[in-house]
């Protein structure tokens, strides 16, 4: 009898443990994507190399808000499998994009099953023999996520949304500003807005509104620094604050690239129809009513009258953007049209002429004489044109080796070689200069050169911030600012301003069915 309190008090104690509430497991969320932006008018191709790959853990060093100390790495358990970014360039080749999505979607199986999948991806990418690359991965992914993960889509506005990406994505939503420098920002957003709907409880969002509007402009034209784009997209985050409004986005679309989904896109999502709804169509109504306030984001003009400008200006830098074989646009990177211009200038062809940097034009053979010479030694070899030959040929540079920069495993060779008074980067395959190390770490120092010529757009921040005064010149190239020349066979018409006295279209949501309808 003495042994039956014992036995009371361990019954009573294992009875209060079992009623003790149980730490909810975290959510299961995979991390995949591939990005790039890829133009169809470049007879360039991107093949496996174009691409950085990370893999698992690698992954979580790319965002700063998965960092081990971060608060959101601490809201779910995480399965990075391959997120693979390239800069832009040409189509990609379909062995490349085979290999990259089999390999995730083997990493994927791995570790079945997952709540959640953050799907960071671009939206701009053309893949031969494919119309809609994004909306083929997103699902071969669901094939193997299944319908009840819920997926949370991240995009460049410079995407494009199919009906299939925007049917396959239980959320999905853009950047907000160009130049991206709100990237990271939407990003973060992404992920935050399914890891909500994962803790709450409440699952897939019951609407998503899409609403196509058709118009195709090029980003120099668009930007969120200047007006019209800069009050459009001011509105997209206020109506994210209303009742049964998760997200809403404006892709701006991606021009260069000849495919039906190529266009205006406007989305917004939710819990509550009429909201969800309402967004999307004031979104979409704005957009449209802007459409022929759109100007390109700096004064352009002709490369010569860029340079007469340039060389008649004090002051340091004047920067010329070469617009037509932009890297960062998709273009080749290795037309020579525009140096050659450049070279043929008297103003330039003695060292005591104005100074210009040129950045830059590829060419590995005078790369390899210059590391064979060394800084001080001639070199005398052709560059560029190997891709895209279209509008000048290869050209000869005759010139002394000023700097040489060689890349690790990592980084590529990189060359100052001097001509007059032009000073060339040239590389051992495509670059696009963006920041002020890129020049300074090759010994040159762009806030005291006179001119200062990069394949790129719109400048980018750093650019911007560095410029005295500043034209975009309109050359030729895989994207060509000209969207008339190009030559479009395959996306929907009417299109504006292609068709500038097109009726006006439909912009009522559409209401895409979830993920695990049909």
């Amino acid at each position: 009898m003495k042994r039956l309190p014992f036995f009371i008090s361990v019954l009573f104690l294992a009875v209060l443990l079992a009623c003790q509430p149980k730490e909810k497991a975290l959510p299961r969320v995979a991390i995949a994507g591939l990005a790039i932006e890829s133009s169809t008018f470049s007879p360039a191709q991107s093949d496996i190399t174009a691409f950085r790959a990370r893999r698992g853990d690698e992954i979580f060093s790319y965002y700063p808000f998965l960092q081990e100390d971060a608060p959101d790495r601490q809201r779910a358990e995480y399965f990075p499998t391959l997120r693979g970014h390239a800069i832009p360039g040409g189509i990609v080749t379909r062995e490349a994009y085979e290999t990259l999505i089999q390999e995730t979607l083997d990493s994927l199986k791995k570790h079945l099953p997952y709540d959640g999948l953050f799907f960071d991806i671009h939206g701009a990418m053309s893949v031969v023999g494919l119309n809609d690359p994004e909306g083929d991965m997103i699902t071969r992914i669901r094939e193997v996520v299944g319908p009840e993960t819920l997926i949370s889509t991240s995009m460049d506005l410079h995407g494009n949304v199919s009906k299939r990406l925007a049917h396959l994505s239980d959320m999905i939503t853009c950047y907000r500003m160009a130049p991206h420098e709100d990237a990271m920002e939407s990003k973060q957003r992404t992920l935050e807005n399914l890891l909500d709907r994962l803790e709450n409880g409440k699952g897939k969002p019951l609407y998503k509104a899409w609403i196509p509007v058709p118009i195709l402009l090029p980003g120099e034209k668009t930007s969120t620094r200047i007006e019209p784009g800069k009050s459009l997209y001011a509105k997209v985050d206020p109506l994210t604050k209303q009742e049964g409004v998760i997200d809403a986005a404006i892709w701006i679309g991606y021009a260069w690239a000849d495919e039906p989904r190529n266009q205006g896109v406007v989305m917004a999502y939710g819990d509550d129809k009429e909201a969800v709804a309402k967004a999307a169509e004031e979104l979409a109504q704005s957009f449209w009513d802007v459409r022929k306030q759109f100007e390109f984001v700096a004064p352009v003009a002709s490369l010569d009258e860029c340079l007469d400008k340039a060389i008649a200006f004090e002051g340091q830098p004047f920067m010329i953007s070469d617009m037509g074989d932009n890297p960062t646009a998709g273009g080749a990177g290795d037309v020579t049209w525009t140096l050659t211009e450049i070279m043929k200038r008297k103003e330039f062809q003695n060292e005591n002429g104005p100074s210009l940097i040129y950045a830059s034009i590829p060419g590995p053979e005078l790369v390899a004489k210059a590391l064979e010479v060394g800084v001080g030694g001639r070199v005398d070899e052709v560059v560029g044109a190997m891709v895209d030959n279209r509008f000048a040929p290869p050209l000869r540079i005759k010139g002394t080796v000023k700097a040489i920069k060689e890349g690790d495993q990592d980084a590529i060779n990189e060359v100052v070689v001097q001509v007059g008074s032009v000073q060339v980067i040239v590389t051992q395959k495509r670059k696009p200069y963006h920041y002020e190390k890129d020049f300074t770490e090759l010994g040159l120092n762009p806030r005291k050169t006179d001119i200062v010529v990069v394949k790129i757009g719109y400048l980018v921040p750093e650019l911007f911030d560095m410029r005295a005064d500043w034209l975009m010149a309109l050359t030729p190239g895989g994207v060509d600012q000209d969207l008339e020349r190009l030559g479009y066979k395959h996306i929907n018409r009417p299109m504006f301003p292609l068709d500038p006295d097109m009726e006006t279209p439909d912009l009522k949501a559409r209401f895409i069915p979830l993920a695990d309808e049909k």
